[in-house]
């Protein structure tokens, strides 16, 4: 069990990221691609990321196990402020640091003779590590990039609801189910029993397309507390057969050409930063049946998000969507 003590300055510094993490979504990426449950949802994922990749992974999969601890270094802060910024951290790092947390990776086994030099030698290692992550992540990772920034918007656009409908308290208790959130403690199933005190520091709640069944945070309780949880619109695609994992490109451009017209550019400006069906139906002048029709084709064809919480629904722009508008594409 992960246990995360709030105080009420806590409550008063917890914040949503901003957008997604590209390193811990590609380090949760690389999980998943060993893992060989969820086909529905990543089936299609592994096989043409396996066919993409050209690139050495035996180094990330020496630093990175199926399961369990992985060192926090793989995934620095700066990560939430993009790729290259990450990266440029990771590149920083100090080489006793990166020795300590790789010899927290070799407990409870013998290492293998990769992790054994890289505890030896990291400073001279890092520059194929970084090599191997950039080649991974055009694999993996940056393909899918739209679609995962989409979960992440819908994500943060239905928390945010939360937080304005009831503050902290209903944020965090708005959650998906493997956090609970019982004052002033958030819980969650984890590999190990662990209490994490924020002390003041707040917490960044990082939402994840990749990440899936349980939470993750950081080994080294001095770090600045972050909390990476699956994302509910992923969550809803899974149970809906995955099909909004990767949107087949003909399927939308089919899609698109039913887009043409006055409603529904009105409709998908009526959406802003995210509407329930009601308020679209409110705020375009059209019935709710019609506003819900509406939302159901442009969702088809990758333009919005549509996240489910509890009785309703929220509807959000995608990039692809945001981009329509701001070239006047769907205008009449």
């Amino acid at each position: 069990m992960l246990r995360i003590h709030f105080t009420g300055v806590d409550l008063a510094r917890v914040r949503m990221a901003g957008r997604p993490d590209a390193l811990w979504e590609t380090i949760l990426s690389f999980h998943r691609l060993r893992d060989r449950r969820d086909v529905r949802l990543f089936g299609e994922w592994r096989t043409t990321t396996r066919s993409r990749l050209n690139s050495e992974t035996r180094l990330l999969g020496a630093l990175i196990p199926s399961r369990g601890y992985f060192p926090d270094f793989l995934t620095p802060v700066e990560g939430q402020y993009g790729w290259d910024t990450g990266l440029d951290a990771l590149r920083g790092i100090r080489p006793e640091r990166m020795r300590r947390e790789l010899l927290v990776l070799g407990r409870g086994a013998p290492p293998s003779p990769r992790l054994r030099d890289f505890v030896d030698d990291g400073p001279r290692y890092l520059p194929r590590l970084m090599d191997e992550l950039r080649g991974y992540h055009r694999a993996a990772v940056e393909p899918h990039w739209t679609h995962i920034q989409a979960q992440i918007e819908a994500e943060r656009a239905a928390r945010g609801r939360a937080l304005l409908d009831g503050g902290a308290d209903e944020l965090l208790a708005s959650l998906p189910p493997m956090l609970r959130w019982r004052a002033p403690v958030l819980e969650c199933d984890y590999p190990v029993d662990r209490d994490v005190r924020l002390r003041g520091r707040g917490l960044l709640l990082q939402p994840s397309f990749f990440c899936r069944r349980t939470a993750v945070t950081l080994h080294d309780p001095e770090l600045p507390p972050v909390l990476v949880y699956p994302a509910a619109a992923q969550l809803a695609s899974a149970q809906t057969g995955g099909e909004a994992t990767r949107p087949a490109e003909e399927q939308r451009q089919r899609t698109l050409g039913k887009l043409v017209g006055h409603t529904r550019s009105v409709v998908l400006r009526a959406i802003g930063d995210g509407a329930t069906t009601s308020e679209l139906a409110r705020r375009a002048g059209v019935s709710l049946a019609s506003a819900s029709q509406h939302a159901c084709v442009m969702r088809e064809a990758g333009l919005v998000t549509t996240l489910r919480r509890g009785s309703a629904v929220l509807h959000t722009v995608t990039p692809l969507g945001a981009a329509l508008l701001k070239g006047g594409a769907v205008a009449s």
